[in-house]
């Protein structure tokens, strides 16, 4: 179940058919290859779906106003995470850097200065994700970003199916009368940052906003929660939005 550009929530169509949708409407060559490529069944065991950990960084929360600084992508799977075929760029943002993005992110003027365009590593990057569900934590930067970034660049844009880490934690620690309850002791909610989330589970603690070691920790914490939560034979579709 998907939520469409301006569409009511509904069962029908699901990722498969909007993907191939997709691919018969769009023009650009880029995006017609990635849409053809379609993505796994939704009935398709978790175990069995080759996914991408993806992570950006940016200089701001808004899509239409702030740009991506750096791209981080990690292929994996449930059975390992081959770190030799892991992606990172820096790349020039379309605005100024900001004091308290560099500050964040540790990306200087100096290094955006003859840094590519996003445009550039396009190619590259959508190779990477083409038939591979993107897991993140919070796809509420990750999806609407790269959306917004390729439609200025191509004039059309990207949609695709995530595992949101942080949605998966909500799940089980956002529900309304688990959290009225911590509420009634007196406790603050819990919190569904991907360090904190991590460290629930044992994970070791990374240094944060930086798009390559953000992947790898969003790949491990999904690990980490099919382990403890799901199984291997988890539908995909039950995970993903």
């Amino acid at each position: 179940m998907i939520r469409l550009p301006g569409a009511v929530r509904q069962q029908t169509p699901g990722w498969p058919e909007y993907l191939a949708d997709r691919a018969a409407r769009v023009q650009h060559r880029l995006l017609k290859d990635y849409f053809a490529t379609g993505c796994p069944d939704p009935a398709t065991p978790i175990g069995e779906v080759p996914m991408v950990a993806l992570d950006i960084e940016t200089t701001g929360l808004d899509s239409r106003r702030h740009a991506i600084v750096s791209v981080g992508v990690v292929p994996f799977t449930l059975a390992r995470i081959p770190l030799r075929e892991r992606r990172y760029w820096v790349l020039k943002p379309v605005q100024e850097l900001t004091e308290q993005s560099v500050i964040l992110h540790r990306i200087t003027h100096g290094e955006v200065e003859n840094a590519p365009d996003l445009a550039a590593i396009l190619p590259e990057l959508l190779e990477v994700l083409k038939g591979r569900v993107a897991v993140v934590h919070y796809r509420h930067i990750e999806r609407p970003f790269l959306d917004a970034a390729i439609q200025s660049r191509l004039g059309e844009g990207l949609r695709f199916p995530v595992i949101d880490t942080m949605s998966l934690e909500a799940r089980l620690h956002r529900q309304p009368l688990w959290a009225r309850f911590r509420r009634w002791l007196g406790r603050p909610p819990v919190s569904i940052r991907l360090h904190n989330s991590r460290a629930r589970y044992g994970l070791p603690a990374y240094q944060g906003h930086h798009a390559l070691v953000d992947a790898l920790a969003t790949a491990e914490l999904l690990h980490a929660q099919v382990a403890r939560h799901y199984s291997p034979d988890t539908p995909v579709g039950q995970l993903w939005s």
